[in-house]
């Protein structure tokens, strides 16, 4: 199949931040505009609550043509975070100043994007547009938004010439911030919606829409993946996962999970090595490079990892509880384990799965010294272990079905 779009397309120049669509899931932009206003591509803007979360929006920019998007979460002021990373290629921002170490304590927005590495420009426009609405760590110099944002490697279905970039996340963050007030009222405008916290927030929207899984088997048992997000409530608490499903592996119900265990060299790509298993000369030029273009240890020391960095699953974990950024930490590790629940097999070195856990602070926990803290952080964590493994376990019922749109690799 052809790139849906041409080669020789230039990708819009940076400009100034986009106004908010006029309601949710309007059209935005056009190719012309994109190359001379940069304003965003055409796609779709859409915004979605997060569970029953109070002050969280969820803002979508959509190309469904080009198999790729941008999805913002917008947290409320005094949200703490931490993150953790398990897969041996991921592309992330800002990780580094969610750890517990770090001196700033606060997360204003994730970011979640296709386009490999290259999607992590759409966080300049989010940043923008939240330093414009004056949300971020205050400076003498103004304040400066603390965003994370991890992307997911799309690049091989649809086209890899479109990528979500600063004017796309600028749409997907307006989008968000101009439902913040009454993001449920936002929704009901939706077609449709009736007022469901789920419309347009599942499935191939966002940073699911170019995203598949089980390529360990080989493209002709591959699968589309996508957004799934699921809630659980226990003990005064709740706890929301939003995963963007894009691995390696099986996703537990879909697709060929349940299968026998396949080689895992895909078998599209068995002639890239040789009958001992290590590259063939000159395979690891094709098929050796990370989502950042660099070479991979994975195919350099002859391992089964010929798909190196086009996967990853990534995962967002959204508490209404007052945590520090240790105990966001562990609700994370906890989704990673969520991840181990439902994906066959995890964590591998050519995916590069991200999570972050944030806390809203909306409901207080015992102070620190009390021993029932402890129990109600372990409380948390299993509930974010459960909260992931039920959100993927959704991807069945919203995946798209049908052939893959893969790229042929010879144009």
């Amino acid at each position: 199949m052809s790139p849906a779009r041409p080669a020789n397309q230039p990708m819009p120049a940076a400009g100034p931040t986009p106004a908010a669509p006029d309601r949710p899931g309007e059209q935005v932009g056009s190719e012309a505009e994109a190359r001379s206003t940069g304003q965003p591509r055409f796609g779709r803007v859409t915004v979605s609550t997060l569970g029953d979360l109070s002050g969280v929006a969820v803002g979508h920019w959509t190309d469904a043509e080009a198999r790729t998007g941008v999805t913002v979460v917008i947290l409320p002021e005094g949200s703490t975070a931490s993150a953790e990373v398990r897969g041996g290629a991921p592309a992330t921002r800002e990780f580094d100043v969610l750890a517990p170490s770090a001196t700033v304590t606060r997360l204003d927005a994730v970011v979640l994007s296709g386009g490999s590495a290259f999607g992590l420009a759409s966080v300049d426009g989010v940043m923008s547009t939240l330093g414009e609405a004056g949300r971020g760590f205050v400076t003498a110099g103004g304040v400066v938004p603390i965003v994370a944002a991890m992307s997911l490697f799309d690049l091989t279905v649809g086209s890899p010439q479109v990528r979500p970039g600063a004017a796309e996340g600028a749409a997907a963050a307006s989008a968000a911030l101009a439902a913040l007030p009454a993001a449920a009222a936002a929704l009901a405008s939706l077609p449709g919606a009736a007022g469901d916290s789920t419309v347009g927030s599942v499935g191939s929207v966002g940073v699911g829409t170019g995203a598949t899984v089980s390529k360990w088997r080989g493209r002709d048992h591959a699968v589309s993946g996508g957004l799934v997000t699921a809630t659980v409530v226990e003990g005064g608490f709740s706890v929301t996962a939003l995963v963007a499903a894009n691995a390696f592996g099986d996703v537990v119900g879909h697709g060929p999970a349940g299968e026998p265990w396949p080689s895992l060299v895909p078998p599209d790509e068995v002639g890239a090595f040789g009958a001992d298993g290590t590259p063939a000369p000159n395979a690891a030029d094709s098929v050796g490079q990370d989502a950042g273009g660099g070479r991979d240890s994975a195919v350099a020391d002859g391992s089964a990892a010929s798909s190196a960095g086009t996967n990853t699953t990534l995962g967002l974990i959204v508490c209404d509880t007052a945590l520090t950024k240790g105990e966001c930490l562990l609700l994370a590790q906890g989704a990673h384990d969520g991840y181990a629940r439902a994906i066959t097999p995890p964590h591998c070195r050519v995916d590069g799965d991200a999570v972050v856990a944030a806390a809203t602070g909306a409901v207080p926990l015992a102070a620190l010294d009390d021993p029932r803290r402890v129990a109600e952080a372990e409380l948390l964590r299993w509930m974010a272990v459960r909260a992931t493994a039920d959100a993927l376990a959704t991807l069945a019922d919203v995946a798209p079905t049908g052939p893959l749109p893969w790229i042929d690799a010879s144009n």
